[in-house]
């Protein structure tokens, strides 16, 4: 009798390998966000990456960091924490975890929490000294959500297609 492979992949690596999948499909040139949510028992229930609505081009819409406000993308993407929210269709979100490539933003975190998500695994903390960040993690500790930065493992994951 054969034993079971020994150097299979974690849930946290694997689920936070869909994120940054996901975020390989921002069209976005400076900034690629991916997220993944799991169900309780590690189901995938939704993704999604940062980009523009659907119907808004983007070949149409700015993809600028600066300059006028309707001249740049700020008005215009949605981040992929609200885009998996919205993409999900499968009911409530209540005791979820979401995996994300980037800590969210205050705007995310409050979707985060009115969707009933529990646990937030991210990966970068890259703007941890902006007020939204801050905003963000003051509210997630006041709603109860959990969260945590995923611990990288070196392990290296080829995927070939």
């Amino acid at each position: 009798m054969s034993q079971k492979r020994e150097d299979y992949i974690s849930w946290d690596e694997y689920f936070m390998g869909v994120a940054l999948l996901s975020g390989m499909r921002s069209k976005d040139p400076n900034t690629q966000v991916g997220a993944c949510i799991v169900s309780p028992d590690n189901k995938i229930l939704s993704m999604g990456y940062n980009g523009f609505p659907i119907g808004c081009s983007d070949d149409e819409f700015p993809w600028a960091r600066e300059g006028e406000p309707l001249q740049n993308k700020y008005f215009y993407t949605t981040h992929s924490e609200l885009n998996a929210i919205l993409n999900y269709r499968g009911g409530s979100l209540e005791g979820a975890k979401m995996y994300v490539s980037l800590f969210p933003c205050n705007e995310c975190a409050k979707a985060i929490i009115q969707a009933g998500i529990k646990t937030v695994i991210y990966d970068d903390d890259k703007y941890k000294d902006a007020p939204s960040v801050i905003a963000s993690k003051r509210m997630f500790k006041a709603a109860g959500v959990k969260f945590y930065r995923y611990e990288r493992t070196g392990k290296e994951i080829k995927i070939t297609v």
